[in-house]
């Protein structure tokens, strides 16, 4: 009996020290542009997410929220650890434990971010890697039940 291997797909990737999210998204002015891109579809779309964040004058999630949140996923993708030498460990259950995130906001949340990789162009394997990660820490920050 003979066993068929198939070559790999372009879309069959798993990350590795050497390929990392944040090496595939094409470095850090990619993923702080991912950042503002989520920012800015939470602003148009999801305004009851939008208003538990600090906002600006203009009703905007403010700037300071915007480069956190960037210089957190430069790190948690692989990339250089700014936002933990910044800030210290991220703690995210503990920075959001503040706020109720229940299923609506858990959605909300990942719509937000499945927009703005949409409009990064966030393809294939990396784009399954990605929302499987999403899912699972939005998933994790739930802390409120419904």
């Amino acid at each position: 009996m003979s066993i068929e291997l198939k070559p790999p797909s372009s879309d069959d990737w798993v990350p590795t020290l050497e390929d990392t999210p944040f090496m595939r998204l094409g470095g850090e002015a990619a993923v702080h542009a991912l950042a503002e891109a989520f920012y800015d579809v939470m602003d148009a779309e999801e305004p009851a997410l939008a208003h538990v964040h600090e906002l600006d004058a203009q009703g905007k999630v403010n700037r300071g929220t915007r480069e956190r949140f960037g210089m957190f996923l430069v790190g948690w993708l692989g990339g250089p650890q700014h936002y933990s030498a910044t800030h210290g460990h991220p703690r995210l259950r503990m920075r959001h434990g503040h706020v109720p995130v229940d299923l609506s906001m858990r959605d909300a949340w990942l719509r937000c971010m499945h927009t703005a990789m949409d409009r990064q162009g966030v393809t294939g394997g990396l784009r399954r890697f990605l929302d499987d990660r999403f899912a699972h820490t939005a998933n994790f920050l739930r802390n409120t039940e419904g």
